[in-house]
């Protein structure tokens, strides 16, 4: 039986391990971090943040979120559970969770332990909120992942950034890594066709993975006005100068599954 790991001091110099003591989390050097009400745990530094409120704006986690609530990326979910093939015994890591629609829907549904890492607190207070039985960190993974080395068995990085040196340390020697990248064809409506980083996103984990199996997931879904404006808040698309209407839009995901190398 694993056991759930706990986060590290993010001190600087510091990385000692953290316990709870009532309503905060103390390390033996005597650095504190308050849980908060919502039950996160905020572990960013000052010198880590390049602005006041660091990651995803209000407008764009509350129109993720109805996006998700809407369905509409209901077949992405499937498609990296299918990929992921986790199991009630893993623990699992989402670096950049964000509002924690992934990794918190996939842990209702398979009762893996759940850790959700992302640097803006508005997203992480949110993922608290709705999934309460996952633990939620805010933290600046692009720096340091906040765990003791080999504590996870799956990590994810889900349209975010990437982190190859401290998702290794972090990651068990038989466990795997799961990077869902958008494709060239993801939201091309919207924004016209992107670029292809499977090649680029490869040669950037080659050193510390292995990728075993890479697989696109797409759908198309119809949307009317109101879930268009969403899906352009939610990426920072500048609003058209003309009313955008209902419209039939790709969602599209590059699914890479790699393992230690």
């Amino acid at each position: 039986m694993r056991l759930s790991p706990f986060p590290l001091c993010t001190v600087r110099d510091c990385h000692m391990p953290l316990v709870r003591e009532e309503r905060r989390l103390v390390c033996p050097r005597a650095h504190s971090f308050d849980i908060a009400r919502s039950g996160y745990i905020n572990l960013l530094q000052p010198q880590e943040r390049r602005s006041k409120q660091p990651g995803d704006t209000a407008g764009a986690i509350a129109a993720r979120r109805r996006l998700h609530d809407r369905g509409v990326t209901a077949p992405l979910l499937d498609a990296i559970a299918g990929v992921l093939a986790a199991s009630p015994t893993d623990i699992v890591l989402d670096a950049g969770c964000g509002e924690g629609f992934y990794l918190g829907t996939l842990a209702h549904r398979i009762g893996f332990d759940a850790h959700g890492v992302d640097i803006s607190i508005r997203a992480v207070d949110a993922a608290a909120r709705r999934y309460p039985a996952c633990a939620w960190i805010v933290a600046n993974a692009d720096r340091f992942v906040p765990y003791a080395d080999r504590s996870f068995s799956i990590v994810l990085s889900i349209t975010a950034r990437m982190n190859p040196g401290e998702f290794r340390r972090v990651l068990g020697d038989d466990g795997r890594l799961l990077v869902a990248l958008p494709a060239p064809d993801d939201l091309i409506e919207l924004r016209g066709a992107g670029r292809d980083r499977v090649t680029r996103t490869v040669e950037t984990f080659a050193h510390d993975f292995t990728l075993i199996e890479h697989r696109r997931a797409a759908t198309v879904a119809d949307l009317d006005a109101a879930a268009v404006h969403d899906v352009l808040l939610s990426i920072y698309r500048p609003m058209r100068s003309q009313p955008v209407g209902a419209m039939r839009v790709t969602f599209s995901l590059d699914l890479l599954l790699f393992r230690p190398a």
